[in-house]
């Protein structure tokens, strides 16, 4: 069986990154395998992850490629040199153009920490999510992996997972909780979904 070819795109430590590549040592994703890193920061600790595990690294610096389209561009250079069939994106912090998505439709997905349709949307990453939940005062948070469309946030759900919200919580908290109990777990398991979706519609 031959395997979808992922890439995975990342701006900082890379912990999601990790998950998938943990997934696939412990045998967890058999239609897929990791074998690029882009990341568009010089300094991403992903970079070190992906070269201790063997995976190719490859970087369009927003400090070089500082017009947008032209680092799109880059990116999608590298991915088609490696021939990339799945994007992965896993804490990528920039996003994408229409343009961009189109060329891997139905190929591209995304890890956001909430339960969309909450909490999403342009300006809501990173700690800004978690820290948005705490002041609604929600009581249940989590984390969401979706299709990557033109609309940010907005494509199908492939999967969700809920995580409670504690008394006491900062947002520095309550992220590293969605991570480990939400990201970490339902990322990887998506990867293998698109992986052999993708890999059956290859095959037929």
């Amino acid at each position: 069986m031959k395997k979808i070819k992922i890439a995975v795109l990342c701006s900082g430590g890379g912990t999601n990154f990790q998950a998938i590549l943990n997934a696939q040592e412990a045998g967890l994703i058999p239609h897929g395998e990791v074998g690029l890193l882009v990341s568009d920061s010089q300094t991403a600790y992903a970079l070190e992850r992906a070269r201790r595990n063997g995976v190719k690294t490859a970087v369009a610096d927003k400090k070089i490629f500082t017009d947008r389209k032209a680092r799109e561009q880059e990116i999608l250079r590298l991915l088609g040199e490696y021939g990339a069939q799945l994007i992965v994106l896993a804490g990528f912090m920039t996003v994408l153009s229409a343009e961009f998505v189109k060329a891997y439709e139905n190929a591209m997905i995304n890890v956001h920490p909430a339960l969309i349709p909450s909490f999403c949307g342009e300006g809501m990453y990173g700690l800004h999510v978690h820290e948005a939940v705490l002041a609604r005062g929600v009581k249940v948070t989590g984390a969401t992996v979706h299709y990557v469309t033109k609309v940010c946030d907005g494509g199908p759900i492939i999967a969700q997972r809920a995580v409670e919200v504690k008394e006491g919580d900062t947002p520095e908290i309550l992220q590293k909780r969605v991570m480990r109990e939400a990201e970490w777990v339902i990322l990887p398991e998506a990867v293998e979904q698109v992986c052999k979706k993708l890999s059956e519609g290859m095959n037929e």
